[in-house]
């Protein structure tokens, strides 16, 4: 028996994270047209769309543009106004021509001029021509234009249910978040977050079904983490991408978790597949710091690594262990949020990377939203990084069409083998 409570945020503490509640089946699904020579300029607004439940194409010029015109109908465009307008001046009046009904916008990271320069050329009364964007922008300020349109999940809803009714009417789902090699900047693996997809809410997460629920569920849920990050691999490994997926827990349950029964028989071919990532947080890490290192030894030999997930406070402890055979030290996000201007978390940022790799462990940023913090840490010389501003977590079936998209890509940029599945930062 369900029992869902609609509790106002005063009353419940700090309000419960909650996605919106999707359209309704067979409602129309929003498009987004990208055009900008840099694909790192249209694989951040892509997964910004993604992450917002629209669907959006990418194109390098304006060509590309018109000709997509006449298969799909867009909701919004962006055109980047390069130094030669010309192309953007086209695709502005071929959408004039076209009467299109959707929002256009235009960004550049040339003055403003220029775009209005673009905006007479080419504009048309009839064109709905949102106020020019200058280049370089920030997350938020894409998804405003989003909201704004109306284009995005409707607005949230305050909600909190219990895991044990959301386990037991398979309510429970995994959304996967791409994580970026930074210096290479291609996709070294996924994460799975629990989602729960309910009838009368929508997708909620964690905050509205985990707190209070009993160690028992907890278990639960982390074995249907493990057995759907191996599922999860498997599709990749079809797909021709092998990264490893990384699913996380507290070490108290990982201890309890039948691992090596889960695996058993669900992996894909062991000489194909790329492993596990155990996260373990660091705060249940600190109170058995030699547990963790011996659960981590012992698991090595089936390719599960473990990982040790919002590393910072707990840097003093951590740097005076005997032994740490950890995969990767992942900083927490709240000490990854703004070290570009704040030096006490730049310098703890500094000291969990060197911890790791003197360690032979890789390090990684976790909950970048501003490119000054991803420059920061590959200063400091940070391996991976994640968060918004790399792509947020997203349903199954939006990365692997991101994944596909991408592979075509490159099969058309590059016809020789390269890198299997690289997705730009």
């Amino acid at each position: 028996m369900t029992r869902p409570q609609n509790i106002p945020p005063s009353e419940a503490g700090a309000a419960p994270e909650v996605v919106a509640v999707p359209r309704p089946a067979g409602d129309h699904t929003p498009c987004c047209f990208i055009v900008d020579e840099d694909s790192s300029i249209r694989h951040f607004l892509s997964l910004i769309m993604q992450g917002s439940g629209i669907d959006s194409e990418e194109f390098a010029d304006g060509a590309s543009l018109r000709e997509a015109m006449g298969r799909r109908k867009a909701d919004l465009v962006f055109i980047n106004v390069p130094f030669d307008i010309s192309d953007a001046v086209e695709s502005v009046r071929a959408l004039g021509r076209a009467n299109f009904t959707g929002a256009v916008q235009l960004m550049s990271g040339r003055g403003a001029a220029v775009i209005d320069n673009v905006k007479t050329s080419g504009g048309s009364p009839r064109l709905r021509m949102l106020n020019p964007l200058k280049k370089p922008f920030e997350t938020a300020t894409i998804q405003k234009i989003v909201q704004e349109l109306g284009l995005g999940m409707p607005a949230p809803v305050a909600a909190r249910i219990f895991l044990d009714d959301a386990l037991a009417n398979n309510w429970v789902e995994f959304w996967y978040q791409p994580r970026i090699d930074l210096k290479r900047k291609w996709l070294i693996g996924i994460e799975a977050f629990a989602r729960v997809r309910h009838p009368q809410y929508g997708i909620l997460l964690p905050n509205a079904f985990m707190p209070g629920a009993p160690d028992s569920s907890i278990l639960s849920l982390a074995e249907r983490a493990v057995l759907d990050a191996v599922r999860m691999s498997a599709v990749l490994v079809k797909l021709g991408v092998k990264v490893r997926v990384s699913v996380n827990m507290a070490l108290e349950t990982l201890a309890q978790l039948p691992l090596q029964d889960l695996l058993a028989g669900r992996r894909p071919d062991p000489a194909a597949w790329p492993g596990l990532t155990v996260d373990l947080k660091e705060k249940s890490v600190l109170r058995d710091v030699p547990a963790a290192a011996a659960l981590a030894k012992q698991y090595e030999a089936f390719n599960v690594r473990l990982a040790i997930d919002d590393c910072g406070n707990g840097y003093n402890v951590l740097s005076r262990a005997e032994s740490l055979p950890f995969f990767e030290l992942k900083i927490d996000p709240s000490i990854v949020k703004d070290c570009a201007n704040k030096g006490d978390r730049r310098t703890i940022c500094r000291n969990v990377i060197d911890l790791a790799h003197q360690n032979g462990a890789m390090a990684a940023g976790v909950g970048f939203e501003k490119a000054s913090e991803v420059s920061t840490l590959v200063g400091l010389k940070c391996d991976f990084g994640q968060g918004y501003l790399l792509g947020q977590p997203m349903p199954e079936v939006r990365l692997v069409s991101l994944l596909r998209q991408r592979a075509a890509e490159r099969r058309q940029a590059h016809p020789a083998p390269a890198q299997p599945a690289a997705l730009s930062a």
